[in-house]
């Protein structure tokens, strides 16, 4: 074959259509109805084809058809409407006065992928779309945060199962023609390329812009002539299974990541990782802040961790990426040099305390040391995160662990129906989308109309109904079945029977299998003549997991069985768009995890926003959304060793929920043949969604908690040549090498007791400083419930004060102890080293009586 010169042909628009072409490079008409509405009614069966890519779309339609909506009054006054809300809240300008960011500075959000739409393929699940409403919503509310990830080649696997129901998947490429990106160019203009160092030369990379709203998304790209090869798929696939590929990507993302932003010349004033696969930019920006500020590694070390912030999503510790250390040693080697350390140092801050110099370096401990701000997804992950990692903190107690959690949240518009948009711009106002942040609007969801809300739930069926057959009809021909089967499936499902979606990655824990346990009991659920049940089920199982795939196999072959195949179905592919139509549709949204392997999950929260109703375990963001008027609730929480007599155990409850209280409630129909009951659930519902976990107030509380004080204390500590984080680093090494002089004595009370509710005692204990002074730390009465007898229900803190300098390091330290509450109680007495958060957390500076 010849090689040849590439060139593309757009089409020639009109100029009072410009617009269109504008728009379709800016991500955010993907989450505005209006501006997705903006291109459909050009060509309805033709957006469809195009994958809804409007890129691509526009592509397509002939010049006569935009010469025809060059005259049509009515699509003019459409796109001046859609233009004038672009302008408002995309282009104009945002005033930071009071903010804690200035001009050119911003937060810089890294994640392994980002999930905008379905037509940018740079996603594979729940990871990628949290990290796309997090861009969005950091939008919607204008803050200075740009992305960074990869461009992949390939994207995630599109999924397609056999006669027998098994898995195959397939790659396609991504074209980036059709892609809103555009190449970053550096300081000077140029056209921005960087590179790292790689185990057999440099790899390079060229960076790609989308934009999301307001949100640059700038994605790093290996595949380029510059490299060899095996560089070039570094960036072929996400989640490559092949742990060189894997550490390459990490370092691309991290690394790569922090050298593009400076290479464009923005400063990262806070740094957010989400989960552990970019730890690495903290290494980066280390050697960046040493250069950049004159200051040694170990004040460097005091200022990135307070200004970076850590999430994770994995509540089991072998979900977190590890690298062994001769892996590593090829692309840490240059930053020995950088940072002014050994190789041994910097691999030690990703290993286990106390481990061998030759342990695998871990993404997730690698994290946690650089980052003063951690935090899970979910209260209930937060308490998982806190006890998994409790050993990188030996001597803290569990609760006191510095992880918090802060729950994930969805951006509503992005998942919200057609049908229900239009129901809350009528009874909520235009500004709808901000109702997180208007609790008041939240409450006038009550007042829509039952009937009204009814119709629009079961339009929203309808069309899920008519998804499936389309679905089902593409799958069976593509498996070349009977013409007799195809013209079955054309009318499969029925338009008004209860409908349950099971949508969702099949990894084996979120047991996609529980209502299988008993088939026949199953069967007769879903052929009750008078009160009918239908399951839709999707969901895509890693390449690598074959017990997911053989779950998947599992329940395709089930659905296929003549009894129930009228009822139940499997449905490939799933991806964002089905995932919407599943969401809108379905009215029941059934989720079984194995409590507590849920860090969080946001699919029921999209369900409980359009209205359908959660049937779920109580794990993840479920245990604080759950309440009787809102859903149904599978168990207690429990939580089981023996997994046999789990699934048996939690299947039975599934069942008994389903019979006794889902399907009545939903077939009760009163006066004017609606659900009462269920309705009131479907508002609950929605409210619930819209204060508590909407995107919005999700970002709200990072910028709250985590974004703002990291800013502020990023100007303090790099002020006057670092002069604060100089004093830092003296000071934990001071503490460090004095520390262990420090002894308590037993604590002593002023009388044993009995002791009544409203008394209060006297406690004092002997401390040692030995050559530290007690401005330089906090001793305190540590005490609470007793737990057990060496453990107490919760941590309370009462602080100590000297009364007394009995001179050469010793001091006799009081207070006072006020008995609010009745109960068996302990304390004792700890000394923590004075100062911020980070400086009182850190490992090995703790020292109990």
């Amino acid at each position: 074959m010849k090689n040849f010169q590439t060139y593309q042909i757009y089409p020639s628009i009109p100029k009072n259509l410009e617009f269109l072409e504008t728009l379709s490079r800016n991500m955010w008409w993907s989450w505005k109805k209006y501006a997705i509405d903006l291109f459909r009614r050009i060509d309805p069966p033709l957006w469809g084809e195009s994958g809804r890519n409007p890129i691509t779309f526009l592509s397509k339609i002939s010049q006569d058809r935009f010469e025809q909506l060059a005259n049509d009054d009515g699509y003019l006054a459409h796109l001046e409407q859609v233009k004038d809300n672009f302008q408002n809240l995309v282009l104009d300008p945002i005033n930071r006065n009071g903010s804690s960011f200035g001009s050119n500075e911003i937060i810089a959000y890294f994640s392994m992928e980002f999930g905008i739409h379905e037509s940018l393929p740079l996603f594979a699940g729940g990871l990628g779309i949290l990290s796309g409403d997090h861009l969005k919503a950091a939008s919607n509310m204008a803050l200075p945060l740009i992305g960074i990830g990869l461009m992949y080649g390939h994207g995630y696997f599109r999924q397609y199962l056999n006669h027998e129901g098994i898995q195959q998947e397939a790659y396609p490429e991504t074209d980036l023609y059709n892609l809103p990106v555009e190449r970053v160019h550096d300081s000077a203009g140029n056209e921005l390329r960087i590179r790292i160092v790689g185990p057999e030369g440099y790899i390079h990379a060229i960076v790609w812009k989308i934009t999301v709203g307001r949100i640059p998304l700038y994605l790093l790209d290996t595949n380029i002539l510059d490299n060899p090869p095996a560089y070039r798929e570094i960036t072929s696939r996400l989640y490559a299974g092949d742990p060189k590929i894997r550490l390459a990507q990490e370092v691309l993302l991290g690394v790569g990541g922090m050298r593009a932003i400076a290479a464009m010349g923005i400063k990262a004033k806070v740094l957010h990782m989400n989960e552990g696969h970019s730890a690495f930019s903290s290494l980066e920006r280390l050697a960046q802040i040493i250069s950049e500020y004159n200051v040694d590694l170990k004040t460097a070390l005091e200022i990135v961790p307070r200004t970076t912030v850590f999430t994770t999503h994995t509540p089991v510790a072998a979900g977190h990426d590890e690298f062994p250390t001769e892996l590593l040693k090829p692309f840490i080697t240059s930053f020995k040099k950088r940072l002014g350390t050994t190789e041994s140092e910097i691999l030690s801050w990703g290993q286990p305390v106390g481990s061998d110099k030759d342990a695998p370096l871990s993404m997730f401990i690698l994290g946690l040391h650089m980052a003063a701000h951690c935090n899970g997804v979910s209260r209930l992950h937060g308490n998982i995160a806190r006890r998994m990692w409790s050993y990188v903190w030996p001597d803290q107690p569990e609760d006191e662990v510095p992880i918090i959690h802060i729950t994930n949240g969805i951006h509503i518009p992005t998942f919200i129906s057609e049908e229900f948009a239009y129901l809350f711009e009528r009874y909520l106002g235009p500004d709808w989308h901000m109702g997180s942040r208007k609790p008041e609007s939240i409450e006038r969801i009550d007042e829509i109309y039952d009937e009204e809300l009814w119709r629009a739930h079961e339009r929203n069926r309808s069309r899920l109904i008519r998804t499936c057959r389309r679905q089902l009809v593409k799958q069976y021909t593509r498996r070349n079945a009977p013409r007799n089967v195809i013209e079955i499936l054309e009318s499969v499902l029925d338009q008004n029977s209860l409908t349950i979606a099971f949508a969702r990655r099949f990894a084996t824990y979120k047991r996609a299998h529980l209502l299988l346990q008993d088939p026949q009991r199953l069967a007769s659920i879903v052929n009750n003549e008078n009160y009918p049940v239908q399951i839709v089920f999707a969901g895509k199982a890693h390449p690598k997991d074959q017990e997911g795939k053989d779950l998947v196999k599992q329940l395709f072959q089930f659905a296929s069985k003549p009894e129930v195949r009228d009822r139940i179905v499997f449905l490939e592919d799933y991806d964002m768009h089905l995932a919407r139509h599943l969401l809108q549709g379905a009215d029941v949204w059934l989720n079984t995890p194995r409590r507590p392997m849920e860090a969080c999950g946001t699919s029921g929260m999209k369900a409980a926003i359009n209205g359908v109703i959660n049937v779920s375990i109580l794990d993840g963001w479920w245990c604080e959304g759950f309440s009787e008027e809102r859903g149904w609730r599978i168990g207690n929480g429990e939580e089981y060793e023996d997994h046999d007599y789990q699934d048996a155990i939690e299947s039975q409850a599934l069942y008994n929920v389903l019979e006794n209280e889902v399907i009545p409630c939903f077939y009760d129909r009163g006066n004017g043949d609606l659900p009462n009951c269920w309705l009131q659930k479907m508002k609950a519902s929605m409210k619930m969604a819209m204060e508590m976990f909407c995107s919005l107030r999700m970002v709200g509380e990072y910028e709250e908690q985590f974004y703002n004080p990291a800013a502020k204390r990023f100007e303090q500590l790099v002020a006057n040549n670092g002069e604060e984080a100089r004093r830092l680093a003296e000071q934990i090494k001071k503490l460090r090498s004095l520390w262990q002089q420090i002894q308590i004595g037993a604590p002593i009370r002023q009388n044993i007791g009995p002791f009544r509710v409203g008394d209060e005692f006297q406690v004092t204990s002997q401390v040692n400083l030995g050559e530290l002074h007690p401005d330089e730390v906090d001793v305190e009465l540590y005490y609470g419930h007793m737990k057990s007898l060496e453990a107490l229900d919760e941590s309370n803190m009462e602080p100590m004060t000297v009364r007394e300098d009995t001179g050469n390091g010793q001091y006799l330290y009081g207070c006072s102890l006020s008995c609010k509450t009745s109960g068996r109680f302990g304390f004792t007495v700890r000394v923590k080293p004075r100062g911020d958060e980070r400086l009182k957390s850190t490992p090995g500076l703790l020292t109990w009586a």
